[in-house]
């Protein structure tokens, strides 16, 4: 009689537990996976307005030289770019940056920033139902030093920051708010001529002024070992199709060819002649896109003397020989003109 009454009185809290256990269990699974969230209404927004914008896949003109729209409609896995310095403000899709041991997200939460040119890898997250729309804003050292200037002298003295060579920051409310007034004005054709670089003005201001605008400030400045670096780098855009070797290099930045390995190691993530290497074949590439040129004459071009060294170390670097890379690209990715006011190269 007494087990009896123990087991009725156990029923209650068996049957209690076989009823909330798997409710715990979906419950701590859920809380471990990632809950998509519907976009919200400015998200929509903005999607619309660049989707009017960037008609087609690849980089998309605008009224201002300086910023273009990145519509891609498909996935892009691990590829080899060199960014100019500059900003990449993602609205809809995803994209990640491996440089080094670090991953770089840039999606609708994030933005990229790029104070020098630094070759990483890249991957592309779109489908042609929810295509990857992003803006990218060519980097005007001039209007940034303006700014900085200004922050500075207002903000009071500057919190120490070291300078980095890419930033993933994320997209705050003012940021934001900054944007989508840009994508309207860049959608009608006379506020984008007037309004525009003012427009353009607000979102340096806002990545400067941000989460890392300090970093991104300091970087800019160009002090130190860095802006050393940043002198040889700027050498290497501008003479790469000249014979280049460490000593000549190690001797612009004015430092020892140690020190100097060292230095440009920690801030672009690869040896000097390595990085040599990767503008040639970068600019290479773009000679054979934008202007037609066979692949012994783009080797030529960009400073190689020998046409099977430079087909196997392109075919190295971007995993197909010149002329599949090519075709690739003209087929599958609009390639616009250079920029106008680019030191650098970079890979579009």
């Amino acid at each position: 009689m007494r087990a009896a009454h123990y087991a009725f009185d156990f029923l209650p809290f068996r049957l209690i537990v076989l009823v909330l256990l798997p409710i715990l269990i979906i419950s701590r699974d859920t809380m471990n996976k990632t809950i998509p969230t519907p976009p919200s209404a400015v998200q929509q927004h903005m999607v619309a307005l660049l989707r009017a914008l960037a008609p087609n896949e690849g980089y998309n003109l605008t009224a201002l030289p300086d910023v273009r729209i990145l519509r891609s409609d498909r996935p892009l896995s691990r590829t080899p770019v060199l960014y100019d310095p500059g900003i990449v403000l993602v609205c809809q899709g995803r994209k990640q940056g491996f440089f080094g041991d670090q991953v770089y997200l840039y999606d609708e939460q994030h933005y990229l920033a790029v104070s020098v040119p630094v070759p990483f890898t890249m991957e592309t997250e779109a489908t042609p139902e929810h295509p990857l729309l992003a803006i990218y804003i060519h980097l005007d050292f001039q209007l940034a030093a303006e700014l900085m200037i200004q922050i500075e002298r207002d903000a009071g003295t500057a919190r120490p920051s070291a300078p980095q060579s890419l930033m993933s920051s994320p997209m705050d409310a003012a940021l934001r708010a900054s944007l989508v007034r840009f994508l309207e004005a860049m959608n009608q054709p006379l506020e984008a001529s007037i309004l525009g670089p003012a427009l353009v003005r607000e979102l340096y201001f806002r990545v400067l002024s941000g989460a890392q605008g300090d970093a991104m400030r300091a970087a800019l400045a160009m002090r130190g070992q860095f802006g050393k670096i940043g002198k040889a780098l700027r050498c290497i855009h501008a003479t790469y199709a000249q014979p280049l070797d460490l000593a000549q290099l190690a001797g612009e930045a004015g430092m020892s060819v140690p020190t100097f390995h060292n230095h440009f190691k920690t801030i672009t993530h690869t040896s000097p002649m390595q990085y040599v290497k990767s503008t040639r074949l970068h600019q290479a590439r773009l000679l054979m896109v934008r202007q037609g040129m066979t692949a012994e004459a783009a080797c030529h071009a960009v400073g190689y003397a020998s046409p099977s060294q430079f087909n196997r170390e392109f075919k190295r670097l971007f995993g197909l020989t010149p002329a599949a890379e090519t075709k690739r690209m003209r087929e599958n990715f609009a390639i616009p003109p250079a920029f106008a006011k680019s030191d650098y190269v970079s890979s579009h």
